[in-house]
């Protein structure tokens, strides 16, 4: 009865899925399903994927299913079952109607509150943040995930792969010595070699420098040859 019940939910889910949440069955077991959930936009949960799961009792819908996260997240420890109104720490008040998407719909809302319970954790928003963007990191390492939701999985791996390319792909554009690439390259850009120009720079000082030492010497014989007549002049008006 809980694998016919399930499947009609499975269709249903196909047809209207939970916002924010993906929901499907383990491919060689219909009682655990597997959830991916995004993180609300407007909490510390944001850009994180949380995977998580429900596992069935044959009973069901007659009795509750255990929920559990599995991707660590600051709100709820990992691998954890969790004591909700329609988990199975509370059979009383289980309702037979509530199903998948209202159980995934509970736990949403139940994530984003601080309220305490069995399974739950408290950590700082600052942690959160930081468990949110390893989330997918933490996910890709999973067999059962990867087993779950290999889409999802592949498209991360892809947009790995891209990140890595952009980052060793060489800048374009601009030049200089502020550019990559060597000095030949800086020449070929007509920008010239910092040390070359530097070379130039001091030649042309230097030469500067010999020319005002060579002024000053002839001055300065110029001067003594000028004050000799004067000297001797004075020389024989003392003596």
């Amino acid at each position: 009865m809980a694998v016919q019940r399930l499947q009609k939910e499975l269709k249903l889910l196909n047809k209207d899925p939970v916002p924010g949440i993906i929901a499907r069955p383990n491919p060689s077991n219909m009682l655990e399903w597997h959830y991916l959930l995004d993180g609300a936009v407007d909490s510390p949960y944001a850009g994180g994927r949380y995977h998580g799961k429900v596992v069935f009792p044959s009973q069901y819908p007659f009795r509750p299913p255990d929920i559990m996260m599995v991707t660590p997240s600051g709100r709820f420890a990992p691998n954890t079952r969790l004591c909700l109104s329609m988990s199975s720490f509370h059979p009383e008040s289980w309702n037979p109607m509530w199903s998948v998407s209202s159980i995934l719909s509970g736990l949403y809302s139940f994530m984003n509150e601080t309220t305490a319970t069995t399974g739950s954790v408290v950590t700082s928003h600052a942690e959160k943040r930081r468990l949110a963007a390893l989330s997918m990191t933490h996910n890709a390492k999973n067999a059962s995930f990867r087993k779950v939701f290999p889409d999802v999985a592949e498209a991360h791996a892809r947009a790995n792969e891209e990140g890595e390319k952009e980052k060793a792909a060489p800048a374009r554009g601009g030049g200089g010595p502020g550019s990559a690439g060597p000095p030949e390259a800086w020449r070929a850009r007509g920008g010239g070699d910092i040390r070359e120009a530097g070379a130039r720079g001091g030649a042309r000082g230097r030469l500067v420098g010999n020319h005002a030492i060579a002024n000053v010497a002839i001055v300065g014989v110029f001067v003594a040859l000028t004050a000799m007549p004067l000297y001797n002049a004075f020389s024989r008006v003392a003596f």
